[in-house]
């Protein structure tokens, strides 16, 4: 362990590997956001290794020659953690857990973690708990003997079983009783949304850290935590906001991230039904980070997962203000000029300025930088939405004005 700010931060190594569907670019990518999980779940990344391969190795993901050389510099620097850019196979993790007689880690692993550290209501570590079951669950290799005592072990293991069915056999129970836990909150949480009447849902999505919670502060002037780290954001909030007299609901949803564990997606069903069951998106991207584009994409593939990628979006490009576009003699004099190279300017002109026939915006959530444009556009769709369910009258429709007066000033989902 190291300290910094009086924090006690573990020294971890993080492992990648080149492969022909995986530039070496797009690692580097990969590395740097597995460092900044690594620092959100308290660790301090000291080394990074890659390796280029056709394919990871079966037994220890990475080659026999590079294993040893992790091996040597983890006992000389007293590394204790290594992490893995991609999930690795129960075998593949014994094995080098093995060799290396430290933590072993994946990327899905720590994402877990984080999620668990984060997760602050009850039906939020209800779902971190039931995710990390199922990942652990073809995992177990003794790591969870002490679980029979929660039972007692006398009588519960039968004829000729061993300690390691008799742990499968506890965690497969503690996922069940999980699973169950998760449907009674589930109705729960649909009643909710059911209650809420007829008022348009606006639900804010996007990459982690991409800053919804702070344009959430920002346009319902509430206090939602931010926090520049990755996932700050776990349980759903939901806030009553008026612009120009029209009320709307607005929910600030949890982040998605490239190599979003599958555990996650379907513990977070809930969580993601806000998405689903909201009349309008506001898909946040944070245009200062060089790879937003990957983001962007990322995020849609979760989208056309959970069936929403064809509602009314309006894109958001947030962190107008720490945008720096590179210049070819910033970059290299032999680079090719890419995107990367546009201005903001550029970026209006391009695709991104009329999503899905939608106008896109370029604000800064944290300096207010065009707001009174994003209020508008926000404004505009809403109402568009609101006169499509409400044709006859736009304020004095009475089953309108009922629900209306039937909701509180905030709504927070724990």
């Amino acid at each position: 362990m190291i300290e910094k700010e009086n924090i006690k931060l573990e020294k971890a190594v993080v492992v990648g590997i080149v492969t022909q569907q995986q530039s070496e670019e797009k690692l580097t990518e990969y590395l740097d956001e597995l460092e900044f999980l690594t620092f959100t779940a308290g660790g301090e990344v000291i080394k990074r290794f890659s390796q280029k391969m056709e394919k990871p190795n079966p037994k220890t993901f990475v080659g026999t020659g590079k294993i040893e050389e992790i091996q040597v510099y983890v006992k000389q620097h007293g590394i204790d953690t290594v992490i893995f850019d991609d999930e690795l196979t129960p075998s593949q993790q014994k094995n080098i857990t093995k060799i290396l007689d430290c933590k072993v880690l994946d990327r899905t692993n720590l994402i877990l973690d984080i999620f668990a550290q984060r997760a602050e209501t009850s039906y939020a570590r209800t779902q971190v708990e039931l995710a990390q079951c199922q990942y652990l669950l073809p995992r177990l290799s003794g790591m969870w003997t002490h679980l029979e005592r929660q039972k007692g072990g006398i009588g519960m293991r039968g004829p000729g079983e061993t300690e390691i069915e008799t742990d499968r056999r506890i965690v497969r129970d503690r996922i069940s009783l999980l699973k169950e836990k998760i449907k009674v909150i589930d109705k729960q949480m649909s009643v909710q949304r059911g209650n809420r009447g007829a008022m348009v849902r606006v639900a804010l999505i996007g990459y982690t850290n991409v800053g919804k919670s702070t344009l959430m502060n920002a346009v319902s002037k509430s206090e939602v935590f931010v926090e520049n780290k990755l996932f700050a954001t776990l349980d759903t909030t939901v806030r009553k906001v008026v612009i120009k007299n029209l009320p709307f609901l607005l929910s600030d949803t949890v982040g998605f991230i490239r190599k979003l564990p599958t555990q996650l997606v379907d513990s977070f069903k809930s969580t993601l039904d806000e998405v689903r069951e909201a009349d309008l998106l506001l898909h946040v991207v944070d245009i200062s980070h060089p790879d937003f584009e990957d983001h962007i994409a990322s995020v849609n593939q979760i989208l056309t997962d959970i069936k929403s990628i064809d509602k009314p979006t309006v894109m958001v490009f947030n962190k107008i203000d720490a945008y720096k576009p590179l210049t070819i003699e910033e970059d290299d004099l032999m680079t090719e000029r890419t995107t990367r190279h546009n201005t903001l300017d550029e970026w209006r002109s391009t695709w991104m300025s009329n999503h899905q026939g939608t106008e896109a915006l370029f604000i800064s959530a944290t300096n207010k930088e065009n707001f009174e444009e994003f209020r508008e556009t926000v404004y505009e769709n809403v109402r568009q939405i609101h006169v499509t369910r409400f044709p006859y009258n736009n304020f004095l429709y009475p089953d309108y004005k009922d629900a209306v007066d039937k909701e509180d000033d905030e709504y927070d989902l724990d």
